[in-house]
């Protein structure tokens, strides 16, 4: 059974000193997904006391395939949310959604499409009357935003929706997949020998990047507690700085929750999330930057291929400041 942490102890404001202690206040943080080293900066924060430090009570709860996390906080049962790609946000805001993006885990689009060397599909333009499997939770956009940079329609590409699973990849069953190079490229690489056998295409290859795993907060609750969300902020910062520096202590932190994963899996998986993590403008901006340019490039790319029926308010949308309040020195790795 999945364990959920809460950390409770007194801690002090914002900015002020140990000495003015204050009860906690309690949120929560709901995950796109279950444990796994994807997310163990925000458990080696949880685990050390970080978010208490800032006079948080942090809850930890698992995600999984049938949960809306825009949703449940927007509906203000949860505070903080790690949700899907920037394009499930944009959906979010497009409904009306009292939800806001105070970061950004993955800068840069975190899956590539794989196909195997010995099936001589060595181009995009090799995908026409091949099958080609990709999730329609957004990787499927991506896919045919790829295509139409080689003026290759969509139609010349048998595209079907991809299972959890790769394993139909694996075994020839289709022809190219998608992939995150954290976890899935992870299994088809040991399967299939490595990257001597395998093609990868890279959406950033093709003038496209599509940020992921947007950090999300409800916005009733930010503009109320501006403090515990710069906090929350602070003490993630500190988690995934530490999760680099100690990744042992970070696989540890998430075994702890869920004993049962494959140890081997998520040891190679923390060292790609964490790369995808200081990607592009992070190098510059920090842990969760939140860069005006590559928004605004996803967002009309969206536009574009007619996901997003208007452009939206971006700037309502994406609330920088509270990162900002943090000095960019802590924000670096």
């Amino acid at each position: 059974m999945l364990q959920r942490r809460t950390l409770l102890a007194s801690a002090a404001p914002l900015l002020a000193s140990p000495a003015l202690a204050q009860s906690l206040t309690r949120v929560q943080l709901r995950l796109k997904w279950l444990p796994q080293t994807q997310f163990a900066g925000f458990y080696l924060a949880l685990e050390r006391g970080h978010y208490r430090a800032e006079g948080l009570d942090l809850t930890i709860n698992p995600g999984g395939p049938n949960i809306q996390g825009e949703t449940i906080v927007a509906s203000g049962a949860e505070q903080f949310g790690v949700t899907g790609g920037i394009d499930s946000f944009f959906a979010a805001r497009e409904r009306q959604l009292p939800v806001i993006c105070i970061g950004m885990n993955h800068q840069i689009t975190p899956f590539v499409f794989v196909a195997k060397r010995a099936s001589n599909i060595n181009s995009l333009e090799d995908f026409r009357g091949k099958r080609v499997t990709a999730w329609f939770t957004g990787a499927h956009l991506v896919l045919y935003g790829m295509l139409a940079a080689r003026g290759i329609t969509r139609e010349s590409v048998n595209i079907q929706p991809q299972q959890v699973s790769v394993t139909p990849f694996i075994n020839g069953e289709t022809d190219v997949c998608a992939a995150t190079w954290y976890n899935e490229l992870n299994t088809i690489r040991a399967r299939l020998g490595g990257d001597a056998n395998l093609r990868l295409f890279s959406a950033e290859d093709y003038g496209i990047s599509i940020p992921r795993d947007t950090l999300v907060a409800n916005q009733a609750f930010a503009q109320a507690n501006p403090r515990a969300v710069a906090g929350f902020l602070r003490a993630s910062i500190k988690g995934w700085r530490e999760a680099k520096a100690e990744p042992a202590a970070g696989l540890e932190s998430v075994m702890k929750i869920a004993p049962t994963l494959d140890r081997a899996h998520q040891i190679a998986m923390l060292p790609e999330a964490i790369r995808l993590m200081q990607a592009g403008p992070a190098a510059t901006q920090g842990w969760f930057a939140l860069d005006a340019g590559v928004i605004k490039r996803a967002h009309d790319f969206f536009v574009e291929q007619r996901v997003l029926q208007a452009p939206l308010d971006l700037a309502a949308a994406f609330r920088p400041e509270y990162l900002q309040s943090i000095p960019l020195p802590e924000r670096m790795a």
